[in-house]
Formats: C-alpha cells, structure tokens, sequence
C-alpha cells in the first residue's frame, strides 16, 4: 500500500470515474515506486463491483496508454496472475483535478462595489442593491450550533488511530463536509472506529494517514456496510414482529413468551389491536 502513489493517482484526471476507480483501487496496492501491482481482473470486479467487461476494457487501455505496465506473474489457484506497475510519469503527466488559479491583475477601472446608475439620458435610475449583493449580511449560525458541529467533528477524528493522525484542520473539514452531504455523524464514526479495528494488526506504514483517509472517502465503504446491516436488522424486526402478530391471532400458546415490550412494539405498528393481545391472555 503506497499512500504517495494513490495521491499522484488522486490529483489527476483519468477520463472517467471508471477508470479513477480502477487506478486508485490499484494504487492502493502498489509500492511507492508504482510496482509490486498483483491482483486478478476478478478481484478488481469484485472489489469495485463494476462489470467484468467494463475492468477488462478499462486494464487493457491502462496498458496501451503506458499508465499501466506488466512486469511479470504469480502463481494463484487458478493458474497466475499478471504483476503489474503504474508508471507515475504517466501519470504524473495527466491533467491535474485542482482548478488552476486565475490571476486578474489590475484594472483601470476596476469593478465596483456599489450599485450600477443605470442610463442616465433619460433620468431614469439604476436597479436597486440585489439581495445576494457582497456586502449583504447573511444571518451567521449560532455558537451553540456551531459549537456541536466542531464536538461531533472532534470525536469522530479522535477515534482514529492515534499514530496516524495528520492534517488535523483539513480532517475535520472533510468531516463536517461529509455531514452536510447527509451522512450521520454517528455512522461516520462507526466507520472510523471499524476502521481502526480491522487496521489494529497492521503494520504503521500499512495504516492511512488521516487526512488522506478522509479526503478518498475511505470511509464510504463502511457505511454501506452499516446501512446494509441496519436494513437486514429491520427485516429480520419487521419479520419477528409479524411473527409475534400470527401467534397473538391465533391465540397461540407461544403467546405466553411474548414480552411486555414486544406488545407495546406491535400495538404502535397496528399489527395487533387491543382487543387480540387481551383475548390472548397479554397485558398492553
């Protein structure tokens, strides 16, 4: 895992987000040099979840282009696997994704602040002060406000693995970036401890740095694994509950195991009425 060669990757432009996925997924398993790349084109289907045909394609245009090299192969179970490089002049050589910086210069007469005069010929007068005008003062957002955003922020950073913290102001803007994007602060922190566990036996040069692991996202794939297993637990809920419903019907001796909270739970779902939990010897 090379952190130098998944920036590089990170900071240019590729094409397509097909293809940005594909590199940084092989970047992730590169050398600081680019080399050391094996892993079967299934592996990166699976990994990436796109098509077969589509990670074929997309290696064998690596090759052409000279971004991706071959090197050798090693023996797996299903016969060898290509070893692959990335060439970071290549790459290096890429459209960067930052925006150039624009400089203006000086004008003679350079814009001004106020509101435009309009034609003066026939006395009529310029348009008033827009609404979204530069100086307008928009209503800031409450300290308390505030001040819980940077608290959340703060603990989420602090569950990261300690030795490999770097960047701390720009970790936290990503943070607060990816809760305005609707992500939970509490599934984002779920996924920075998850992260820190599965990460607990590595080596320290095999664990991200902070700033990068925020700034690629990283954490993405936890939280669909969260979302993924909290809709298998309502399921299985919604199932039980529908279960706990059929016996309380049918006046089922295995009524008697239901709980005092589980009766409430159905009787505010409407799966039950008061009258079924009564018939079948419940209290609500």
């Amino acid at each position: 895992m090379s952190w130098r060669v998944a920036n590089t990757c990170a900071e240019r432009k590729f094409g397509s987000a097909t293809r940005k996925q594909i590199i940084m997924f092989l970047a992730d398993k590169a050398s600081d040099d680019g080399s050391g790349i094996w892993c079967s084109k299934g592996t990166i289907q699976r990994h990436t979840e796109l098509g077969e045909t589509t990670v074929k394609r997309a290696v064998r245009a690596f090759l052409k282009e000279g971004i991706l090299v071959e090197t050798g192969s090693r023996t797996c179970k299903n016969g060898f696997t290509v070893v692959y490089r990335i060439d970071l002049a290549k790459v290096e050589a890429l459209e960067p994704t930052l925006e150039p910086e624009i400089e203006t210069g000086s004008t003679v007469a350079p814009v001004q602040s106020g509101p435009g005069t309009g034609a003066t010929v026939a006395g009529v007068p310029g348009p008033p002060r827009p609404p979204n005008h530069p100086t307008t003062i928009h209503k800031p957002p409450t300290r308390k406000r505030e001040a819980a955003v940077d608290e959340e922020a703060e603990k989420i950073l602090a569950a990261y693995p300690p030795d490999r913290l770097r960047g701390k102001a720009a970790c936290l803007a990503q943070i607060e970036e990816a809760v305005k994007d609707g992500i939970a602060p509490e599934d984002l922190l779920q996924a920075v401890q998850a992260y820190a566990t599965d990460s607990a036996g590595f080596t320290r040069s095999k664990v991200c740095f902070s700033d990068n692991w925020f700034q690629s996202r990283r954490w993405q794939g936890y939280i669909d694994d969260i979302r993924a297993k909290r809709e298998e637990a309502q399921v299985a809920s919604a199932d039980h509950h529908a279960r706990l419903a059929c016996w309380i019907s049918d006046s089922h001796p295995m009524c008697k195991h239901i709980t005092g909270t589980q009766v409430t739970a159905l009787l505010a779902s409407k799966m039950v009425t008061e009258a079924q939990i009564q018939a079948a010897g419940l209290r609500s």
